[in-house]
């Protein structure tokens, strides 16, 4: 998706401002942002801390007046500005912020026309949301490694009981047993299986794996390197298989 023009929209209703910087980040891994728009009723105080962000990141205020006390009504706004933008067919892919399930028909829609969407939320997103998308991530996981990497910290540790209370999140010890299961269905009489189609076909099935869900700042390769796994390279291929055991 490098150099793709993508639509980045923001419930704000939904996701604290303090990712801004994480979201504008990752999304530009991924292509150009041809729409910047955030959506939610501005007149209202609770999203007074994301006014200054809409200026520093160049985000365009889309206004929906809250008519019922305590409903969230940005979601209509931005599902009909999506579809909109959609029919325009200026991008090739979307970049949706937020972690309400209510937008998982909306991605399904989004794909039936070819579109690559990327999605950004928070550990509690639904598992609705996260496998309905090619690619989620997991925004507090990523601000846990970068503040880890700002300041020091009381070291504590992640156990696998901690991730599954992260309902979009897969245990490390399930998501290990999964990508042996990958190996053992395509790999040789060795043991040994491409990495590259590992990686994919990992994400396929769960689109919100990344590393720095489980703390660690490093590549996905390295990553299983780390948890019990051994590669070989053969010119630019790269194989990967579970350790043998001692």
């Amino acid at each position: 998706m490098a150099e793709k023009n993508l639509a980045l929209l923001i419930d704000a209703e939904n996701i604290s401002p303090e990712y801004m910087s994480i979201i504008r980040d990752e999304a530009n891994k991924y292509g150009n942002l041809s729409y910047r728009r955030i959506y939610g009723d501005w007149a209202s105080s609770n999203l007074g801390k994301w006014r200054s962000k809409c200026i520093e990141y160049n985000l365009e205020q889309i206004q929906q007046v809250s008519y019922v006390s305590g409903k969230s009504t940005s979601d209509f706004t931005l599902i009909i500005d999506a579809m909109d933008i959609l029919y325009a067919d200026r991008v090739e892919g979307f970049v949706l912020v937020s972690s309400d399930s209510d937008f998982t028909r909306l991605v399904s829609r989004l794909r039936q026309n070819n579109k690559f969407i990327i999605g950004m939320g928070e550990s509690k997103t639904p598992l609705s949301l996260v496998n309905s998308v090619d690619l989620f991530i997991f925004l507090d996981k990523i601000k846990n490694v970068r503040d880890k990497n700002i300041k020091p910290k009381r070291k504590s540790k992640t156990t696998v009981n901690e991730q599954e209370n992260d309902e979009g999140i897969i245990g490390l010890e399930d998501l290990i047993d999964v990508v042996t299961n990958i190996i053992n269905e395509t790999g040789d009489e060795n043991g040994w299986a491409y990495w590259s189609n590992t990686n994919n076909t990992l994400v396929r099935k769960y689109p919100g794996f990344d590393p720095r869900n489980y703390g660690f700042k490093g590549k996905a390769l390295q990553f299983f390197l780390a948890n019990g796994f051994e590669k070989r390279n053969e010119g630019l291929d790269v194989f990967i298989r579970p350790k043998p055991l001692a």
